[in-house]
């Protein structure tokens, strides 16, 4: 058979590709008959962090800027999240929540204190983003709101107090000062966590004793039924081998807690003192950051047993809510800011995470990113007034189907593997679901950044006459957009038709394909 090359921003190449008749390698058997779990949009959360441009240009310019804004936040930025249907942003941290004191951000901005981001970057912070704007900014997108509270340098009096501030329809003091300052109604706090990695730098606890103070402050965080936040308390990392946070957490907040959080991310190397490079990399780094990421599914079996041991009704979820790759600093930039780019890589990477959560949706009800603009594996870079979609963007805006649908079993067979060295992983990794629409919808990614991968679909008890979509691949491992090649990397179609009653794909080398399956 001759080959068909790859041609660069080609739809026709793309088109050809995907109708290709050629021998399928790869199985994917789709059973619709016995659906799973909801996915919950939330697995697909974002995190605003006060870290860097995060926020600050990157989001909020304030409302006398020339940029054009609403309530100061950048348009274009709120336009392309909106269009990307961010579903639940997490602030103000991270590290910063537990230095954060509500109280510094409200009133007039010109009258907020000045403090000193100790942990990111040592800058100046001026407190011009605080309660108010962040809920203007999630009302803006339509989003959910995850509120994390001061454990580590706050007090039980002050977090209640906040949550008083935010939620209460009374009269009392808290509530009429926040009408003062120009909220009329309740904030909706969606969800509310008890701290941040209070094992790290929130605080470097063990978990019996966060546990003792997380009883401690829920206890005194009261509000009316309607505007009651999920509470969230803070578990453990990728570095806890035996899920002991999960495990002493799930044992002792029953009923107590909605979910309790997770954090791992993504290294090249596996290493913090040299991490990897961003961009540049040859394939051994692209297969290891590959083959690490892909390592989550084992941790989130492991925690998930010692709920399922401890919370058999499964009332607790389990909440990754920090994840993403972080790679080392990009030069002449200030470390404490992890601003770095995003390639085609970071795409593959989103990708092989969401299908994994996919597989776990009964516990996995919500995942953050880090983070959403300018912040390590970012969904929109900026400078200054200019914007850019990441790689990453791309993805997500991919599976905006998968929100709210339902989960289906899939089941892959003659999976060749993709190997680099000592190192392998599966050369094909997919998620199926039935949409909200009705739809059944297929996620492919294709680990090999060398050899497309020719793929069968199988959908039991159904004829399917094809399927189209979108696909994104480039030409490079490393492949990104910058602020003159905007669209270096972004989707191009993808459809392909069944014959004789077979459906049969060819999926690009290093390449994420999403599509609805047609009847």
């Amino acid at each position: 058979m001759k080959k068909i090359r790859v041609v660069k921003n080609s739809l026709l190449a793309l088109a050809m590709l995907a109708s290709a008749p050629v021998f399928a390698a790869v199985t994917i058997n789709i059973n619709p008959a016995k659906p799973g779990a909801v996915i919950n949009k939330n697995v697909y959360g974002q995190f605003a962090e006060h870290l860097g441009t995060g926020i600050y240009e990157g989001l909020w310019v304030g409302p006398g800027s020339t940029i054009p804004n609403t309530k100061g936040w950048r348009n274009d930025v709120v336009a392309a999240l909106k269009d990307m249907h961010v579903p639940l942003v997490r602030w103000p941290g991270g590290c910063f929540a537990d230095e954060y004191h509500w109280k510094d951000g409200i009133g007039a901005r010109a009258k907020r204190p000045v403090k000193v981001n100790t942990n990111w970057g040592g800058v100046e912070e001026n407190n011009a983003v605080g309660t108010h704007e962040f809920f203007d900014l999630v009302e803006l997108l339509g989003a959910d709101a995850y509120v994390n509270g001061n454990l580590g340098t706050g007090t039980a009096q002050e977090m209640s107090e906040w949550l008083e501030y935010m939620t209460s329809n009374s009269k009392s003091t808290l509530a009429n000062l926040r009408r003062k300052n120009g909220r009329g109604k309740p904030f909706k706090v969606d969800f509310f966590a008890i701290g941040n990695e209070a094992w790290g730098c929130g605080g470097n606890m063990t978990p019996e004793h966060y546990v003792n103070l997380y009883k401690n402050y829920e206890t005194f965080l009261r509000a009316p039924a309607e505007f009651r936040p999920k509470m969230i308390a803070s578990g453990g990392n990728g570095w806890d081998a035996d899920a002991k946070w999960t495990d002493v957490l799930s044992k002792n907040l029953k009923n107590q807690t909605t979910g309790i959080s997770f954090h791992y991310y993504t290294m090249p190397t596996g290493e913090w003192g040299v991490k990897g490079a961003a961009t540049g990399f040859a394939e051994p780094e692209w297969i290891s950051t590959l083959a690490n990421t892909m390592k989550i599914d084992a941790m989130i079996k492991n925690n998930v047993a010692k709920l399922d041991k401890n919370d058999p009704e499964k009332k607790i979820g389990f909440l990754v809510d920090e994840w993403g790759t972080w790679y080392d600093a990009e030069k002449g930039t200030n470390p404490g800011f992890l601003y770095q780019q995003n390639t085609l890589r970071d795409a593959l990477v989103a990708a092989l995470n969401f299908n994994i959560f996919h597989a776990h949706a009964d516990r996995v009800t919500m995942t953050n990113i880090a983070q959403m603009v300018n912040v390590l594996q970012a969904m929109i870079l900026t400078d200054k007034d200019r914007m850019l979609l990441t790689p990453t963007y791309h993805a997500y805006k991919m599976y905006v189907p998968f929100q709210d649908a339902t989960s289906l079993p899939v089941a892959l067979s003659d999976n060749v593997e993709y190997k680099v060295g000592a190192v392998g992983i599966p050369g094909i990794s997919a998620s199926a679901a039935r949409a909200k629409d009705g739809k059944l919808y297929l996620a492919i990614v294709n680990t090999n950044p060398n050899e497309a991968s020719d793929v069968a679909v199988n959908v039991a008890g159904q004829q399917v006459s094809g399927v189209s979509g979108q696909v994104l691949t480039a030409a490079a491992m490393d492949a990104h957009n910058t602020f003159t090649q905007k669209d270096a990397v972004k989707p191009a179609p993808f459809a392909a038709k069944a014959a004789d009653g077979k459906l049969r794909l060819k999926i690009p080398a290093k390449a994420v394909v999403v599509v609805a399956v047609d009847r």
